[in-house]
């Protein structure tokens, strides 16, 4: 069955959507869990850094003169626990986009979503980002694919901390205003089923993702239309 949707803008969530959560939480972590400390160390003169290592330091409930050894340590339990706050957000963002402009990693897409990005690209239709990811790693993200540099097709790339969290509404309100877009004219792809109902709150459309072994590949997404591939959907111009 195909899932036809008429938007100006799609929306992407990553991990579970467009690439493999494993991939994630797997290699990128792997890699930037040994690095953090260094980063820290490395660069802390960096605002955003400081500013992170600030954050991890309230919200860890460490003392305010916890050293850089206390807050990696909480760093890596929430990478253990798969926790997607901003601060690790923004120093494992920092870390990867290095690891990409050296050649050490590369991103991850499932084979059916390159494809029909470029597709709806070439039709006309907006392409954009929100992920949990900070937007400092998906940039890198889409720059170093598989099939090469595709930023050219992405118009706009938002985070938790530019847009807000993803299974609040407002934060659908702020990315509409924000491509200037009526909600009624955006679909948001996305493999959970809470970010799905705040999109939908707002006003958007959704397509639920059901990919066989991610996380949330057997959910229950209610009434939202539930594909397991790009190559299900269909999207054209209102």
């Amino acid at each position: 069955m195909t899932v036809s949707i008429r938007a100006r803008t799609v929306v992407l969530d990553l991990e579970g959507t467009t690439s493999a959560a494993g991939f994630i939480l797997g290699d990128l972590y792997d890699y930037a869990r040994p690095r953090l400390l260094g980063w820290l160390r490395d660069h802390a003169d960096d605002e955003a850094v400081s500013a992170a290592r600030a954050q991890t330091v309230a919200d860890g409930g460490l003392p305010a003169d916890a050293s850089d050894e206390d807050v990696v340590a909480v760093l890596h339990a929430w990478m253990n626990d798969d926790v997607k706050a901003t601060p690790l957000k923004t120093l494992q963002g920092q870390i990867w986009a290095e690891g990409f402009a050296r050649g050490e990693i590369t991103s991850h897409f499932f084979d059916d979503v390159i494809p029909k990005l470029r597709v709806w690209h070439a039709a006309g239709v907006g392409l954009a980002v929100f992920s949990s990811g900070s937007v400092t790693s998906q940039r890198p993200w889409f720059a170093h694919s598989p099939d090469g540099d595709l930023s050219p097709l992405i118009t706009a790339y938002f985070d938790t901390v530019n847009a807000g969290p993803k299974k609040v509404a407002t934060s659908y309100d702020a990315i509409a205003a924000a491509l200037a877009v009526p909600a009624a004219e955006l679909v948001f792809f996305s493999d959970h089923p809470d970010e799905l109902t705040a999109a939908t709150a707002a006003g958007w459309q959704v397509v639920a993702f059901a990919r066989p072994g991610e996380p949330w590949g057997s959910a229950d997404f209610g009434a939202a239309p539930v594909v397991a591939s790009f190559d299900e959907v269909e999207v054209t111009l209102p």
